[in-house]
């Protein structure tokens, strides 16, 4: 759900992708509902991603 923690951290070991955003404290939420995906972007940084889902 949009608003959600999906990782709390010390430091940025992930980085927020596409919709997903970033707090003061590195903590990374989701800005809409979906499924969390967490891949390796450029310089191999791991990204985490929220992926709509498609309503049928």
């Amino acid at each position: 759900m949009a608003g959600n923690i999906i990782v709390r951290q010390r430091g940025t070991v992930h980085y927020p992708g596409k919709n997903v955003g970033m707090g003061s404290d590195h903590t990374l939420y989701a800005l809409s509902d979906g499924v969390v995906s967490f891949k390796r972007g450029n310089r191999d940084r791991s990204v985490v991603s929220v992926e709509p889902i498609a309503e049928a």
